[in-house]
């Protein structure tokens, strides 16, 4: 059974930092892409950075150049380093390991909220 727990998440200010872990069980990561998604109150799931196989990153504009995906597959884990937060960065965020386009796991999400 595959199992995908996120952490890290929390209340932080404006400016501020927080570091999201993803940690995988029952799959090998190495060969799948990676992804962080987030989901505020009223919005629908958007992708914020995905990473894939071979190690390549791709993130959404409004989180470029403050946020970097990472992964580090001897522990089945990928990493969402987040600086610069504003409260537009407040929601949900989900892991996301995809095993074909259509088909992938999610984990069960950590809340970030970022006060102004």
């Amino acid at each position: 059974q595959v199992q995908l727990v996120e952490s890290g998440g929390g209340l932080v200010q404006s400016g501020g930092s927080l570091r999201l872990s993803c940690v995988g069980s029952g799959i090998t990561f190495d060969a799948y892409t990676m992804g962080w998604y987030r989901q505020a109150p009223g919005k629908r799931r958007e992708m914020v950075a995905t990473i894939s196989s071979g190690g390549s990153p791709s993130y959404a504009e409004s989180v470029k150049g403050r946020f970097t995906i990472s992964r580090d597959n001897a522990k089945n884990t990928v990493y969402l380093q987040m600086n610069s937060l504003n409260p537009d960065d407040t929601a949900v965020y989900y892991c996301d390991l995809r095993i074909r386009p259509n088909f992938g796991y999610w984990g069960q999400g950590t809340q970030v909220t970022v006060s102004s």
